[in-house]
C-alpha cells in the first residue's frame, strides 16, 4: 500500500524557488537527481517506495509533490548514517492545502493528499500565498 511523505521546504519562497534550488544541488549529485538527506530512515520505507511522493509545504501550504524513486544510505561528515530521499526531477504542483509547521517529516495517506493541479504553463500567474490559502480553505482552488 502506498504512503506519501509530507515535508516542510524551509527557506523556500515558491515552487519555482524549490525547483531552482534542487536543480543546483542535483548537479552536484553523482546521478544528477534531486535528493533530501534526513536523519531518520522511514520505518514504512516499503510503502513509501510503492509509488509514494514527497509533498512539499511552502510558506504554510502544500504546493508541490515529487515521486520518491529510492532511499539511499549516506554517511554524514560526523560519521552518522542518514537517509537520502532521491526524487524524480519533475515537480507537480498541487492544489494548495494549508498545513501548520512541524519538525521533520510526516506520513501522508493517499486519501489525504492534495490533488495535482493542471499542468503549469509558462506565463501562468502564481497566486499570492495568502490568496491561495483562502481559496483552499473554501475548496475553490
Amino acid at each position: 500500500m502506498t504512503t506519501h511523505i509530507l515535508k516542510l521546504s524551509v527557506g523556500t519562497e515558491s515552487v519555482d524557488d524549490l525547483e531552482a534550488w534542487q536543480k543546483l544541488r542535483a548537479e552536484q549529485a553523482p546521478d544528477g537527481l534531486p535528493r533530501h538527506v534526513t536523519r531518520m530512515w522511514p520505518k514504512r520505507a516499503d510503502e513509501v517506495l510503492d509509488g509514494g511522493s514527497i509533498y512539499w509545504v511552502i510558506k504554510g501550504l502544500v504546493l508541490a509533490r515529487q515521486r520518491i524513486l529510492r532511499l539511499d544510505p549516506v554517511e554524514g561528515a560526523d560519521g552518522i548514517q542518514r537517509c537520502a530521499m532521491v526524487f524524480e526531477p519533475k515537480l507537480f504542483r498541487t492544489e494548495p492545502a494549508p498545513r501548520r509547521p512541524f519538525q521533520g517529516w510526516r506520513y501522508l495517506k493517499p486519501e489525504d493528499a492534495p490533488r495535482d493541479m493542471p499542468e503549469y504553463r509558462e506565463g501562468d500567474d502564481e497566486l499570492p500565498p495568502e490568496l491561495a490559502e483562502a481559496l483552499a480553505e473554501f475548496g475553490l482552488r
